[in-house]
């Protein structure tokens, strides 16, 4: 049996679960400075969000005994997957947990924006009543631009496709078989996507080559003219990770009428400082960082999560290993 560390949360059931299967449980945040000193070296097992950061040197200091890092979500930014597989650790995620709680959220962020939902309540609240100042668009007639087609997109996509837009992505590593099975029109390349989109969501990973991917060169080449003819204006949704949305261009575009609406749950720095120049503009909202946090979905989380490292402790391979390249 195993010593495991819960160093973010996870859902209690989650817990018992794995205390009932004979391992202990250790629920507490641990530092930098303490994973740095080799606090890991104590565990079997370590489940993380995004919180805590494995990188190199905590992977280097954590000794023989880690076997196992389990990522309660989707995302492994966080976690140094060669290092940790150079060390014969092994990786998991759950990554089909939290996909409709993201899918959900991130159409509720796409029509908050276009009938300026939270810029009412601001104004209901302050004692205005912008009835004139507020007038919408639809998404019927629109064009969606999804960047990356994964579970989450694809989903996104179908939901859009329902409320009568037109559907667009890119993504290098997708087969053409599977948009085309989706009635999605694939892009060659990002600026093509961008050219045809008045609607922009991000559904990709944080790399190298996804950094700043949206940008002020980008956005000015959105249409702001819906393929229905209506002025709707230039949107971009952003719930999948931080750093992929350049946020200053970003606040400069909305500033100069360039985008008319913003809305992430992701931002490259988490949390998002109180002077950050995205909270000084009304046609922006934004979310802390819960697109997986629902009941449904964190319950879903913690049992993937649980069963994926148990696998691994037994011996066993598991099926959501992120890492298996650098074993």
């Amino acid at each position: 049996m195993g010593r495991i560390a819960v160093t973010d949360g996870m859902d209690e059931k989650a817990v018992l679960m794995l205390e009932k299967a004979g391992h202990e449980v250790v629920a507490a945040s641990i530092s930098t400075d303490n994973l740095l000193a080799g606090a890991l070296s104590e565990f079997d097992a370590i489940v993380v969000r995004s919180a805590t950061k494995l990188t190199s040197d905590v992977i280097k200091s954590s000794g023989s005994r880690l076997r196992v890092i389990g990522r309660a979500g989707v995302g492994v930014d966080n976690i140094d997957l060669e290092a940790a597989g150079k060390a014969g650790i092994v990786v998991v995620n759950a990554p089909r947990a939290s996909t409709q709680s993201v899918v959900e959220l991130t159409l509720g962020h796409l029509l908050a924006s276009i009938r300026h939902i939270p810029r009412a309540d601001r104004g209901l609240r302050g004692g205005l009543w912008e009835k004139k100042a507020l007038t919408g668009s639809e998404l019927s007639g629109k064009s969606l631009g999804l960047i990356g087609f994964g579970r989450i997109a694809q989903s996104v996509g179908n939901i859009a496709q329902a409320l009568g837009m037109e559907v667009h992505a890119y993504d290098p590593y997708l087969p053409p078989k599977i948009a085309k099975s989706q009635n999605t029109r694939l892009h060659k390349t990002v600026d093509a996507l961008f050219s045809n989109c008045t609607h922009v969501s991000i559904h990709c990973n944080l790399t190298d080559e996804t950094y700043h991917l949206v940008n002020s060169e980008r956005i000015s080449m959105m249409p702001k003219i819906g393929r229905d003819g209506s002025g709707c204006g230039n949107h971009i949704i952003n719930c999948a990770r931080g750093g992929i949305v350049d946020e200053n261009a970003v606040a400069q575009a909305l500033d100069a009428g360039d985008l008319t609406s913003a809305a992430l749950d992701v931002f490259e720095t988490e949390p998002v400082p109180s002077d950050h120049p995205l909270l000084q503009m009304a046609n922006f909202h934004g979310t802390p960082h819960i697109g997986a946090a629902t009941i449904e979905a964190q319950a879903r989380v913690g049992a993937d999560i649980v069963s994926n490292i148990m696998t691994v402790l037994e011996g066993n391979e598991s099926d959501c290993t992120v890492n298996r390249q650098f074993l």
